[in-house]
């Protein structure tokens, strides 16, 4: 689905460098999911707070995104990368050597590890400055891969737990945290002519546009699915069929690998047939995915299937959705990178902490479930409303050279 045109269209030495510090940026960033039954144990949390811990690194990487969203036209993507990344690196060296014994201190670590989820608005305008339109959704689809690190997370961080403490795991991820760090700055470069720094009223006014609105909603269902899932899995997996750390890491890994692993197919599927298009199976599949999944099926490989489908699905839509929002917001795409990132985001944290609260107000994770799978048909019938509006606009043929 990639032509060859698109490697001598843009930067492949700062589209991959995007992707792997992306990467390792996701992979602590949902670290305490896959820690959380190790954590949760040893500091007696409940599943309440076992859905706050996994959700606080969400939120807190939500709002960071629009504060680099602005930095990123300020100061350019790659210098706001740098500044985050050693800020990530810090806390997790202090939160191994002087360690975490407390809830609140979970918290606190949830906070800093926010600023690797902030990573959303670094890498995906880094790269999209160096494509043209018709190659945005194949070029961000292959940065925004970079979700992939949570897979890495969910297949490594359990067993690491066992066998070092779930303590030693933090700073043992410093490690490949600092090897992208590295690569970061060789190969890494920002793309010569970025749109011009705006005030913060020009940045604030794209809220009045409602087109804005839209991508943040339909991104809070697609990337709020697929982190929230990425960071209660494990737990979910846990508490509802019994399943070790360790395999439950597993089954998480899977999932998360698969959601992950079609971000760019996604995006280079909405270039083919259009991102409204592509966005309107994807939703449908998730909600049906997610529907049945919530009626707690007799063996957990079968919720395992409901959820890779449901990833799939998610993922697939975290690529269309940034198909169409290069195409409509080309000259803000630094600050609509942060906003729609950030809602995803708060998605992501409705989703972890709402599953928590289900289940320990009502023995079971149904209610949290459903409510989601409610949130993309929604997302279905709000595409289904505007598609005319936006394919006679700004996604007219002479307008646009992508596929609306």
């Amino acid at each position: 689905m990639i032509d060859k045109e698109f490697f001598k269209a843009g930067h492949p030495p700062t589209l991959i460098s995007a992707f792997f510090y992306f990467d390792m940026s996701f992979m602590v960033w949902v670290i305490l999911g896959p820690l959380g039954v190790q954590i949760a144990n040893d500091l007696h949390l409940d599943a309440g707070q076992k859905g706050l811990m996994v959700a606080v690194p969400l939120l807190s990487g939500a709002l960071l995104r629009v504060v680099n969203g602005i930095l990123v036209d300020r100061i350019g993507p790659k210098k706001t990368g740098l500044i985050g990344q050693a800020i990530v690196i810090l806390g997790l060296m202090s939160s191994w050597y002087f360690g975490v014994h407390s809830f609140g201190q979970v918290l606190a670590l949830g906070v800093v590890l926010g600023v690797a989820g902030s990573s959303f608005a670094v890498a995906l305008p880094l790269a999209s400055r160096w494509y043209p339109p018709q190659y945005q959704g194949i070029a961000l689809g292959i940065a925004g891969a970079g979700n992939s690190g949570t897979v890495l997370a969910a297949l490594f961080a359990p067993g690491l737990a066992l066998a070092f403490g779930w303590v030693n795991v933090l700073g043992l991820a410093v490690i490949p945290l600092t090897i992208a760090l590295l690569v970061y700055i060789v190969f890494a470069k920002d793309a010569p002519n970025p749109p011009g720094a705006k005030g913060l009223i020009e940045y604030l006014s794209v809220l009045s546009i409602g087109d804005a609105w839209w991508f943040m909603f339909f991104y809070a269902v697609t990337f709020g699915g697929f982190s929230g899932l990425a960071s209660s899995l494990t737990i979910y997996f846990n508490a509802d069929y019994g399943l070790s750390p360790v395999v439950a890491g597993y089954f998480t890994a899977a999932a998360v690998f698969a959601g992950s692993l079609v971000r760019p197919v996604g995006g280079a599927l909405a270039d083919r047939v259009g991102g409204i298009r592509a966005l309107s199976i994807m939703y449908l599949v998730a909600a049906i995915a997610l529907a049945l999944a919530s009626f707690h099926l007799p063996q957990a490989w079968m919720a395992l299937l409901l959820f890779i489908a449901g990833m799939l699905a998610l993922g697939m839509g975290n690529g269309a959705v940034f198909q169409l929002v290069p195409q409509r917001f080309r000259n803000e795409i630094g600050v609509m990178t942060g906003i729609v990132g950030m809602t995803g985001g708060i998605g992501g944290f409705y989703l972890a902490s709402s599953l928590g609260y289900s289940k320990q107000l009502t023995g079971s994770y149904q209610f949290g479930l459903l409510i989601f799978a409610v949130l993309a048909v929604v997302a279905v019938v709000g595409l289904t409303t505007i598609k005319r509006r936006w394919r006679t606009t700004w996604g007219a043929v002479g307008v646009s050279q992508a596929r609306i």
